[in-house]
């Protein structure tokens, strides 16, 4: 068979960026956020087991403002990850294919993510914050 000069699959440079491709990628950026987040949650779990002091080193530092922005983005990672995993679990019950309703559930996925982000972050900051 004689050798073609063309690639064997088009460049990310041919695709026009879509919603849905975004959104796909963004899934995977959030599930590994929320493998590499949740060490931050283990370390707070085993510095309560050791004590007090322990506990308040670790508290202090996701009271810090690096810490909170971790934590946010967790959070977040969090929100979308869980509303995007529905999306995906409708798209395996055969719901949702269409191009209009993908993008519509697309923009909800993202709206509902801030939002319940959103939410949550204000009972934090009603209860008086992280530290």
């Amino acid at each position: 068979m004689p050798q073609s000069s063309r690639p064997l699959s088009p460049h990310l440079q041919i695709y026009k960026w879509q919603l849905t491709m975004t959104l796909s990628i963004l899934h995977r950026a959030t599930g590994v956020a929320l493998a590499v987040g949740t060490i931050l949650v283990v370390a707070l779990l085993l510095a309560l087991a050791a004590g007090p002091d322990a506990y308040a080193s670790v508290r202090g530092f996701c009271g810090s403002p690096f810490g909170l922005f971790l934590l946010l983005g967790w959070s977040w990672s969090l929100c979308f990850h869980l509303f995007n995993g529905i999306r995906h679990l409708l798209w395996d019950a055969g719901w949702g294919f269409e191009i209009p309703r993908a993008y519509a559930t697309g923009w909800s996925v993202v709206v509902l993510s801030f939002v319940l982000t959103a939410l949550i972050w204000a009972c934090v900051f009603a209860r008086g914050g992280i530290a």
